[in-house]
């Protein structure tokens, strides 16, 4: 690939340099969230002091993706213990969400789609664990924005104006539209409500959000609006530190979030990918580019026939990392011919046991879009610490409701759900629905073997995210880019039929991909069989950020992604 029409691409295209510093980083999907952390890492605090004030700062400056109304994961490496945990932070389906009550499916817009938010519960978790500031003075960026107010950006602008329940509600429109009028870009966002709940998280902790009045005005606009959201379900509501999942890519180690999310996609398209000589083909050739879309297509196959709860479903999550089962699969990729009707693998034979038969393992039949939008950020600190969160109220601006007083913008996760009572991932009360958000961690080897921090990611993107995450880790360690040319180069996104996260499922496969690729990639891909779509230059999807570390001199190097309004600031 040709870079030397960019200013800054010595392999790859980057028309920003990465941000280089060495006391720490912080990137995220808006400036003034970004700015948040780093006056936390400047004051002396850690990176999960810095990672509250950033996941509370989403929500006055990026509402479109954020909210503490929503769910997520946050990974959580602290260098002196060499430790690499998950808390995860996803609300489970209300006790009264069944599937009868939706007989016209689960709607976009409203409270009918909310689930239990979880993300509170995951941040002041890891806060009370790891935190080394307290919480008011982690929150305290936050709150000013919520009072000050947030100028909003053009593209801002533009994508309120196209969620009409965002003026319509009446909880909503004095926020998004004050005075019935849709915020311009320049004018000043204030969500003073939102400042108050703030406060009432910083002095009651969880409590006041799970227990206390947060939850009872809540449950109260549930009542009133004929949502299913109820006090009992906040209120029984737990935070699950998990073990992460990893395996060994070309000897690294990278780590993700276990079941209930869609970390081990990753995983699997890495592991088959190793299978490959990557120098044989070389960065963004159209054979590199057909080896991991075909390993993507296999990894979605095993997920959409797998993975829901582990609570509920038995998830043969040692098989699906398994590396012989990873070769097997990978010998059904054929570099010359894109793959139609992909199946699931078999698992179950590379693993000691069985399937526990007191949970389901096994959707019904065999694997024969809706946007979505999160947001991601990374932390590093001056100690080597280092987290990797997503969060999300699930599509943009999740239900474009706001619960009463409380300033919360609520999720509409319940959209996951799927109402076919034949899938693995169909919709019970008081289960966690399957979800996408995937923080990813790679490290020199084994943290507990003393491996170093190389490399934290992430995206929002829902189906996409394990897509693009794979372009980035392979573009860094497999081909040497720097983060900045991984993120700002072409990226390819594949839609498979019969598998996604939300119905309807695609009806047929496409691979969109931009055309800064080139028009002879795409012709050559367009020849092994992949039906090709979107080919704008700038339409790929997510919105990454990274930061890589060199081990050697502990220098960082951090960067964002220009289809979106992320930052990246080091120290």
């Amino acid at each position: 690939m040709d870079s030397t029409n960019t200013p800054h691409g010595l392999i790859g295209e980057a028309y920003r340099p990465p941000k280089i510093g060495s006391k720490g980083a912080v990137v995220a999907n808006h400036t003034l969230a970004t700015q948040a952390g780093m006056r936390i890492l400047h004051r002396g605090g850690n990176a999960v002091d810095a990672a509250i004030a950033v996941a509370f700062a989403l929500g006055p400056a990026e509402p479109q993706g954020s909210s503490i109304g929503g769910d997520g994961f946050v990974m959580v490496h602290m260098a002196a213990n060499a430790t690499v945990e998950v808390v995860n932070g996803t609300g489970a389906a209300p006790l009264a969400a069944t599937a009868d009550k939706y007989p016209d499916g689960i709607p976009q817009n409203g409270i009918m789609g909310t689930s239990v938010p979880g993300i509170v519960d995951a941040l002041l978790s890891a806060h009370e664990k790891y935190g080394t500031m307290t919480l008011a003075q982690c929150l305290e960026p936050a709150i000013e924005l919520c009072e000050d107010g947030v100028p909003v950006s053009a593209f801002q602008s533009r994508i309120m104006a196209q969620n009409s329940v965002l003026r319509s509600s009446s909880t909503s429109g004095p926020v998004f539209a004050p005075g019935g009028n849709w915020l311009k870009p320049g004018e000043i966002r204030r969500n003073p409500d939102l400042a108050r709940t703030y406060r009432q998280i910083a002095d009651q902790g969880r409590d006041a959000f799970y227990e206390g009045d947060i939850a009872r005005e809540i449950a109260r606009y549930s009542e009133e609006t004929d949502g299913l959201l109820t006090y009992e379900d906040l209120k029984r509501h737990t935070v699950e530190w998990q073990e992460p999942i990893s395996i060994n890519y070309r000897g690294r180690t990278v780590y993700e979030a276990a079941p209930n999310t869609s970390g081990h996609v990753l995983l699997e398209e890495l592991g088959m990918y190793e299978q490959f000589d990557p120098e044989q083909y070389g960065y963004m050739m159209p054979e590199s580019i057909q080896l991991m879309v075909e390993a993507k297509k296999l990894a979605f196959a095993d997920r959409e026939a797998y993975v829901a709860d582990p609570r509920y479903v038995d998830v043969p999550i040692e098989g699906l990392l398994n590396s012989e089962y990873l070769a097997e699969r990978a010998k059904l990729i054929d570099i010359e011919q894109a793959a139609e009707n992909v199946l699931e693998g078999d698992p179950w034979a590379f693993m000691d046991r069985s399937p526990d038969s007191s949970k389901k393992h096994r959707r019904g039949g065999r694997v024969h879009a809706a946007g979505n939008d999160t947001t991601h950020f990374c932390v590093i600190d001056r100690w080597g610490n280092s987290v990797g969160e997503l969060q999300s109220i699930q599509t943009m601006f999740g239900s474009r409701v706001i619960a009463g007083s409380t300033g919360i913008l609520l999720n509409n996760r319940m959209t996951y759900w799927h109402l076919d009572p034949n899938h693995i991932d169909f919709l019970n009360p008081g289960q966690r629905v399957r979800h996408t958000m995937n923080p990813v961690m790679v490290f020199s080897k084994p943290v507990e073997d003393g491996g170093h921090l190389e490399l934290v990611c992430g995206t929002p993107g829902g189906d996409t995210q394990v897509q693009t995450n794979l372009q980035i880790v392979t573009s860094v360690f497999d081909f040497g880019l720097s983060v900045a040319e991984a993120i700002d180069g072409p990226r390819w996104t594949h839609n498979q039929t019969n598998t996604g996260s939300m119905c309807p499922y695609p009806s047929s496969d496409s691979l969109d991909i931009e055309g800064r690729a080139g028009d002879e990639t795409i012709y050559d891909l367009k020849k092994r069989g992949q039906m090709i779509g979107n080919t704008d230059a700038w339409a790929g999807a997510g919105s990454e950020g990274a930061i890589q570390v060199d081990i050697d001199n502990g220098t960082l190097f951090a960067a964002s992604d220009p289809r979106r309004e992320g930052d990246a600031q080091v120290w």
